[in-house]
């Protein structure tokens, strides 16, 4: 009795640093070509009468040419869960957190509401990560347009 008690508190163990080496692991493939910041999004606006902190996810954002890939920090996925394409990001506004943003958000973070493809987003990040971003839009090739307010 004691002895498989102690067998399944050990695969447990096991199992969540499996877990836990997984997530780093990642990351670091990830973060292995450059050009990643840490960069929370919002897909999906709160609606009315919703705190304000819902709906954020923690994220790393990754420069790919004329795209930005997010990758959700607690997943083990290996693809991007959105891809951003530089030419259809509309910035609309920059703010600071507001309400119950300030908890849900790294400290530091500043808010960049955008539009793409016809969706809003909202991306937190920090004001150095922040103005690599602006001028990463603004560095579009000649012929795209660039939409930053």
């Amino acid at each position: 009795m004691v002895l498989a008690l102690l067998v399944a508190v050990g695969v447990v163990l096991l199992l969540v640093v499996v877990g836990l080496f997984g997530f780093g692991a990642r990351r670091r493939l990830i973060q292995r070509s450059g050009g990643t910041f840490d960069c929370s999004a919002r897909f999906v606006p709160p609606r009315a009468g919703q705190s304000s902190g819902k709906g954020w996810l923690y994220g790393v954002a990754r420069y790919n040419g004329d795209n930005v890939e997010w990758f959700r920090v607690f997943s083990y996925a290996p693809r991007p869960r959105r891809t951003l394409q530089r030419d259809r990001i509309q910035v609309r506004e920059r703010r600071h957190p507001q309400g119950d943003e300030e908890l849900a958000l790294l400290p530091g973070a500043m808010v960049l509401s955008c539009r793409h493809n016809g969706f809003d987003v909202e991306l937190a990040m920090s004001e150095d990560a922040l103005t690599g971003f602006l001028a990463w839009l603004e560095a579009a090739p000649p012929g795209q347009r660039v939409n930053v307010a």
